[in-house]
C-alpha cells in the first residue's frame, strides 16, 4: 500500500498521492466521481467489469477501490477479497435493497459502504476518513516494528554491589508494575553515560507485558516547536503543514512503555500537558476535542537535579513529584569497583566481532590505566575509548598507548589502597550520618547541604546501609 512512506530513521509520516480504482458500470456516474477526485488530487482509473478490474491491476496498483456491488459479469464481492489481500482500502457502493451485501462486504474486509445515489462530497469525506485510519494504523505499526526488538537483548553488565543493587531495585519495581492496573511512574537519575536508557529497557523487559512497544523519546533532541506535535499528535489542519492526522508518540506506546529521556529539557509549557496525561491518563491531539485513554507505563530519566530545578522554577514541582513515584539512581562508573575492566573486555569483544578482528587482550599497563582512570563520561566513554583502541591496536593486543587516556584523569597508585578506600568510606559514612542528624533525617535538606542530588544521597545511603 502506498498511502504513506515511513522514514526508517524517524517516526514521521509523509503523505503521498493515493491511487483510486473505480469499478462501476454506470459510466456517467463514474466519470463524475473521477472528475471530483482528480480535482482533489487523486490519480484515478475507471473500469466497468470484474474482468477489466483484474486486468488493470497488473499495471495500476490502487490504494483505494470504489467497488460497485452489481456488475455485468458478477458481484463485486467476488473481487473484494483480492483487493483486501493486496492491502487496498475498499469502499463499497450499493443500491437500495442491497444492504445485506454491504454488511457482508464489511465482514470480508471492506472499510465502508455508501448507499446510492451517492453525494460526491460524502464520497470524498469517506475516502479521507479511510485514509486517516490507514495512516494512523501505519504509524502505530511502525512504532511496534521499530521497537519490537528494542529490549530483546538488553545487557546490564556488572558485578559490583552498586550495580547489583540497581538490578534488584529494577526487579522489585517490575513486580509492582505487574500487580498494578496503573503502572507507577519511574524516575531514573544519574550522570551522563551511566546507562539510564539501559536501565529503562531492562525495566520494560522485566515486566509482564515486555512484548508491547517500547518508545524512546529524547527530549533534548526535538526542536521545541515540534515537541508538542511529536508527543501528543495532531489532527489534519491543526497548524500550517498538518496535512494529515497523526497520532503522537504517547499514543504509539499503547500499553507498553514510554521512555522520556532527558526529561529536564522538556519545555515548561509542555510540562503542564504531560502532567495532565499522567494525572488523568488521557491524551488529546492538537486540534482535537476527543480524549484518548493512555494505558502506557512512563519512565523518565535525567542527569540534572530536578528537585533543585523545581525550587528554582525551571521545572514544575508538581510534575517532579508525579514522576518521582519510584526512583532509581545509576551509580557512576568510578564507584563500580572492578566493573570497568569487565565492561572493557565486553566492548572490545563486540568490536572485534563486528569488524572480524583478532580476539582482544589487554596489556598489564592498559588494565591498570582502565582501573585507575576516573571515567567522567562513564560507561559511554569507556565503550568509545575501548572500541577505538580495538580498531587501532596490533593483532588484538590493546596497550596503554592505544587507549590514549588523558593523564590528568588517571589517579595515582597509592600504597595500601584497600585501607585507604576503607578509610574514605568510613569518613563518608560519618559525614552522611552527621548531616542527616543535623537535618533531622530530611534527605532532601541533607543533599542540599552536601551539594549533591537527592538521588545521589539515596544511593550513598544505600551504599553505607544507612
Amino acid at each position: 500500500m502506498q498511502l504513506a512512506h515511513l522514514n526508517s530513521d524517524e517516526t514521521s509520516i509523509v503523505r503521498l498521492q493515493s491511487k483510486i480504482l473505480i469499478v462501476e458500470d454506470e459510466v456517467l456516474f463514474a466519470r463524475a466521481v473521477m472528475r471530483r477526485l482528480q480535482k482533489a488530487g487523486y490519480e484515478c482509473e475507471h473500469v466497468e467489469s470484474l474482468q477489466d478490474a483484474r486486468a488493470i491491476t497488473k499495471q495500476f496498483l490502487p490504494d483505494i477501490v470504489l467497488l460497485d456491488m452489481r456488475l455485468p459479469d458478477g458481484n463485486g464481492l467476488d473481487l473484494l477479497a483480492e483487493f483486501v489481500a493486496k492491502n487496498a482500502i475498499v469502499i463499497v457502493m450499493t443500491a437500495y435493497g442491497e444492504i445485506s451485501d454491504a454488511v457482508h462486504a464489511i465482514k470480508q474486509g471492506a472499510t465502508d459502504y455508501l448507499k446510492k445515489p451517492i453525494d460526491l462530497e460524502e464520497l470524498l469525506l469517506s475516502i479521507q476518513k479511510a485514509e486517516t485510519a490507514a495512516i494512523q494504523s501505519n504509524s502505530l505499526d511502525y512504532s511496534r516494528q521499530r521497537n519490537a526488538h528494542a529490549t530483546d537483548s538488553v545487557e546490564f553488565l556488572g558485578e559490583s554491589l552498586a550495580i547489583l543493587s540497581v538490578k534488584t531495585q529494577i526487579k522489585r519495581i517490575a513486580q509492582l508494575v505487574a500487580n498494578d492496573t496503573v503502572p507507577p511512574t519511574v524516575l531514573i537519575g544519574g550522570e551522563t553515560g551511566t546507562g539510564k536508557d539501559v536501565a529503562a529497557r531492562l525495566l520494560h523487559a522485566s515486566c509482564a507485558n515486555s512484548d508491547k512497544p517500547f518508545v524512546h523519546i529524547d527530549c533534548a533532541s526535538f526542536p521545541a516547536e515540534l515537541m508538542e506535535s511529536e508527543l501528543f499528535g495532531h489532527e489534519k489542519g491543526a497548524f500550517t503543514g498538518a496535512l494529515s492526522t497523526r497520532p503522537g508518540l504517547i499514543e504509539a506506546a499503547e500499553d507498553g512503555t514510554l521512555f522520556l529521556d532527558e526529561i529536564g529539557e522538556l519545555p515548561l509549557a509542555l510540562q503542564a500537558k504531560l502532567l495532565n496525561v499522567l494525572e488523568r491518563r488521557v491524551v488529546r491531539r492538537l486540534g482535537s476535542t476527543k480524549e484518548r485513554v493512555v494505558p502506557a507505563r512512563f519512565i523518565a530519566a535525567t542527569n540534572r537535579d530536578l528537585h533543585e530545578m523545581s525550587l528554582d522554577g525551571r521545572f514544575r514541582q508538581d510534575l517532579y513529584y508525579r514522576l518521582n513515584v519510584m526512583s532509581v539512581a545509576m551509580p557512576p562508573l568510578r564507584e563500580r569497583d572492578s566493573d570497568a575492566m569487565l565492561l572493557a573486555r565486553h566492548f572490545a569483544m563486540q568490536t572485534s566481532r563486528r569488524y572480524g578482528l583478532a580476539t582482544p587482550t589487554f596489556s598489564a599497563e592498559a588494565i591498570a590505566m582502565i582501573q585507575r582512570y576516573t571515567w567522567p563520561g562513564n560507561v559511554r566513554e569507556l565503550r568509545h575509548q575501548v572500541s577505538r583502541a580495538m580498531l587501532l591496536c596490533h593483532e588484538g593486543l590493546i596497550t596503554e598507548g592505544d587507549l590514549a587516556l588523558p593523564m590528568q584523569r588517571i589517579t595515582s597508585e597509592l600504597s595500601g589502597s584497600q585501607s585507604t578506600q576503607s578509610a574514605l568510606d568510613a569518613a563518608e559514612k560519618t559525614i552522611l550520618l552527621q548531616v542527616l542528624a543535623e537535618t533531622k533525617n530530611n534527605v532532601s535538606e541533607a543533599a542540599r547541604k552536601l551539594g549533591i542530588t537527592r538521588m545521589t544521597m539515596r544511593y550513598r545511603m544505600d551504599k553505607h546501609q544507612i
